[in-house]
């Protein structure tokens, strides 16, 4: 990857963690772990592949984006603020009363959300959908989905899966957020969805896997996918639950709890120093 953008990603990945900071304090709830686990893949989606408008959210050929995971929604607005859709400093609104930032995604009222998302499964099989629409109607969009690794313990997602293979829709993307927590626990002690890459074949998928938190294996997993003709394509990304906050990381407890104010303030000043180090590398 070229160096000068990997910078800008790492940059902008550090404000957008930032950002699903402040939302989760402000809002004395939310879920931050998952949704640090997968901030470097949504600022890659957003600032270096997926052709997106904010100044025209709706226009019929942008990419499509749907959270299958809804619960990370931090995550996801953090991006779209930061790309533009609407202004950073509303995501200090999130889960407030009138707020249009609720607690899942919703495309009615969120500039730049395709789907609304919240029931696990759902979201995957709403991407298959839209993936379909596009080889119906010849249109060229693509269509990205990001999937938890607990959220596959659902069948409906395994029925998707056999779907969009059985119709070839290679206009599909899906990344699976493999933290190995959800919220009981790890997933290999819940319900083991290992091994995730085998499932996804024997459903008739390409698979890839990569380093969530390096932007050289994201492009590399990322432009291999766009290479992939007549099958459905899935990146199983190997991340950290609650990346880029030190006593969040790899913590099940961080997966639906807000930080109180000490715990704030430390994780700010740790994202902040972060920030500072890439401004000047």
């Amino acid at each position: 990857m070229d160096e000068l953008l990997k910078k800008q990603l790492q940059i902008t990945a550090c404000k957008v963690r930032i950002g699903i900071i402040e939302g989760v304090y402000s809002a004395k709830c939310g879920h931050p772990g998952g949704s640090l686990s997968i901030a470097d893949t949504l600022t890659y989606l957003y600032f270096a592949k997926m052709h997106v408008y904010p100044d025209d959210p709706k226009l019929p050929d942008r990419d499509r984006f749907v959270l299958s995971k809804g619960h990370t929604a931090p995550a996801l607005y953090s991006v779209l603020a930061h790309r533009g859709f609407f202004p950073v400093e509303e995501l200090k609104t999130l889960r407030h009363i009138d707020s249009r930032l609720q607690g899942h995604p919703d495309m009615k009222h969120i500039p730049g959300v395709d789907m609304s998302t919240g029931s696990l499964g759902q979201g995957i099989s709403a991407a298959c959908g839209m993936a379909l629409s596009a080889k119906l109607t010849g249109d060229t969009y693509k269509v990205y989905a990001i999937l938890g690794d607990g959220e596959i313990e659902e069948g409906e997602v395994w029925e998707a899966a056999m779907f969009a293979a059985h119709n070839k829709l290679d206009n599909l993307l899906a990344v699976v957020d493999n933290n190995n927590l959800q919220i009981d626990g790890k997933i290999s002690d819940v319900c083991s969805p290992y091994p995730i890459d085998e499932k996804f074949k024997a459903f008739g998928w390409h698979v890839i896997t990569m380093d969530a938190h390096d932007f050289d294996s994201i492009e590399k997993a990322f432009n291999e996918a766009e290479t992939v003709v007549n099958q459905p394509c899935v990146i199983i990304q190997k991340s950290v639950k609650g990346k880029g906050v030190s006593y969040m990381e790899n913590q099940v407890s961080w997966h639906g709890a807000a930080p109180n104010t000490e715990q704030y303030e430390q994780a700010m000043s740790e994202l902040k120093a972060q920030l500072a180090e890439l401004e000047k590398a």
